[in-house]
């Protein structure tokens, strides 16, 4: 009995690596992905859920990014301001177009996560 849920539980895996391969790796839709999962013989639910599962967590990986883009943006981006304003003698431009570069990038990549 064990075994059996040993299997179960490795072939539920592989599913779910696949379609994330799928998805991730291959770039293919989320319609795409579910189709070769009804292609392998899951269920039209089944297929749905896995892929719907999938989407949830790519999309927080995705906010997820793109918050840690904004903060360390606008760290470097303030950083590089204040030792500006601090009058050392240098003047960071690279800190602080690297920052905002990097803010905005996270900022437009969470807003199409919306």
């Amino acid at each position: 009995m064990e075994n059996q849920t040993i299997d179960q539980q490795q072939v539920v895996s592989e599913v779910y690596n696949y379609a994330a391969n799928l998805m991730v790796n291959e770039g293919k839709s989320s319609a795409e992905a579910k189709e070769a999962l009804m292609e392998r013989g899951l269920s039209d639910n089944a297929a749905y859920t896995i892929v719907s599962g999938l989407e949830d967590q790519i999309s927080s990986a995705k906010k997820e990014r793109a918050r840690k883009d904004m903060l360390y943006g606008a760290l470097w981006c303030i950083g590089g301001t204040v030792a500006t304003l601090a009058n050392i003698g240098f003047i960071f431009w690279g800190a602080i177009l690297f920052g905002g570069i990097q803010f905005f990038k996270g900022l437009i990549n969470y807003t199409q996560e919306q």
